[in-house]
């Protein structure tokens, strides 16, 4: 009796529900993780972030060294930046899309000195942005402790970060001097003895250090048709002839003014033979590709100053 109206029952709730599907839709369940780049041990090795190159060696002020092989972040919105000093700049997509974002924003590349004082470092040759590659500027300020504090991308593809620390808060913790072994010293004291004495030029001060800091290891080289960094001077161009001449006539006052120096100081020099490429296409009053011939003696170099 009771199995009979169990079965009745079974069969009263098939027919209230009408019959089975003849094939059911089977759920599937995707969980993807989240790409946090190097510490994420599910991605593969070409989905991680790749570095281009190895970062510069260590430079600059020797107290700022103990900072090499830690790593401060910020969050942002959605984003953590991630600096390691003298090791680079990262970004990582703090979201759960199976693709967040992370990448790199700069490579430990020089120092930016201001002043004769150290300014800011460079990390560039990040991940491509467009047409360049993304590159990020770390000025170090004076805090009670050491924290990334401010993240901003004033350009695209170029970021801006502040570093706090209490390792720079001394008025000479970043001077670049004091930083110099004895003999880039006694170069230094040289040039400036030079500019007093007027025997070189304001530009070829600015060159003369630069030359020093390459030497010395805290900025790098300027290749041939580097890209300048993000608000680096640009070079001066002349735009018609007439500037061309302008600028013609105050190179040969300064050459006089250097020539009479040179002669005052007993210094040898020697005089062009002939006139120069340059004044023969002035004296023609054609336009000219030619640069003219720099007096010996003095070291000042064409182009930018530091």
């Amino acid at each position: 009796m009771a199995a009979g109206l169990a079965r009745f029952l079974l069969l009263l709730g098939l027919a209230a529900h009408g019959p089975a599907p003849a094939a059911a839709a089977k759920m599937k369940v995707v969980e993807e993780p989240n790409a946090f780049g190097l510490n994420n041990p599910f991605l593969p090795q070409t989905g991680r972030l790749q570095p281009r190159r190895e970062p510069s060696p260590l430079s600059g002020p020797a107290h700022l060294y103990r900072l090499s092989g830690q790593c401060f972040s910020l969050v942002e919105s959605t984003y953590k930046y991630e600096f390691c000093p003298f090791h680079n700049v990262t970004q990582h997509e703090q979201t759960f899309r199976w693709n967040a974002y992370s990448g790199i924003l700069g490579i430990w590349q020089e120092w930016e000195i201001t002043n004769n004082t150290f300014s800011g470092m460079w990390m560039s040759d990040g991940d491509s942005c467009r047409s360049r590659s993304r590159q990020s500027k770390v000025e170090l300020a004076c805090g009670k402790s050491n924290r990334l504090a401010r993240v901003s991308e004033p350009s695209t593809c170029v970021y801006a970060l502040t570093f706090e620390t209490p390792l720079v808060c001394h008025p000479h913790s970043l001077l670049v001097y004091p930083t110099l072994p004895e003999v880039l010293q006694r170069r230094w004291d040289q040039v400036e003895q030079d500019l007093a004495d007027e025997l070189i030029t304001s530009q070829g001060y600015g060159k003369l250090l630069r030359a020093l800091f390459e030497d010395a290891g805290y900025v790098k080289p300027q290749r041939e048709n580097q890209p300048a960094q993000e608000g680096a001077p640009k070079a001066a161009r002349l735009e018609n002839l007439d500037e061309c001449r302008k600028a013609h006539s105050e190179l040969a006052e300064e050459i006089q003014r250097l020539t009479s120096l040179l002669s005052q100081h007993g210094i040898p020099y020697s005089r062009p033979t002939e006139t120069s490429h340059l004044e023969q296409h002035l004296a023609k009053g054609l336009p000219t590709h030619g640069t003219l011939e720099q007096l010996r003696g003095d070291p000042g170099l064409q182009g930018n100053i530091l």
